[in-house]
């Protein structure tokens, strides 16, 4: 089993910046793949950004250039720090991780309780 707790969802205007974090426990040494998906409300979950143990990344094409991912392994944590936020950013953000190198739906294992994330205009 592996437990994923998030932390650093909030309330800001766009513009802001805001960074989360997904601490990783239990049976890490299943976990490849880590990253984020998040879900706004009458939308399908969707994926955010992923990185593999190795850190090779990929990013939804909505999010390239304002978001980064970044992981240490030492901490069995992965960080989401958001830059430029927009209102269409608002969603829960799920935290989620595989044992594969991909972040696919089907590939998830485990995923995390969801931090919200609302952007004012």
């Amino acid at each position: 089993q592996v437990q994923l707790v998030e932390s650093g969802g909030g309330l800001v205007q766009a513009g802001a910046s805001l960074r989360l974090s997904c601490a990783a426990s239990g049976s890490i040494f299943s976990i490849n793949a880590m990253g984020w998906y998040r879900q706004a409300p009458g939308k399908q979950r969707e994926l955010v950004a992923g990185i593999s143990r190795a850190g090779h990344t990929n990013y939804a094409d909505s999010v390239k250039g304002r978001f980064t991912i970044s992981r240490d392994n030492a901490k069995n944590t992965v960080y989401l720090q958001m830059n430029s936020l927009k209102p269409e950013d608002t969603a829960v953000y799920y935290c989620a991780s595989a044992t594969g190198f991909l972040l696919r739906l089907t590939d998830i294992n485990y995923w995390g309780q969801g931090t919200q994330v609302t952007v004012s205009s």
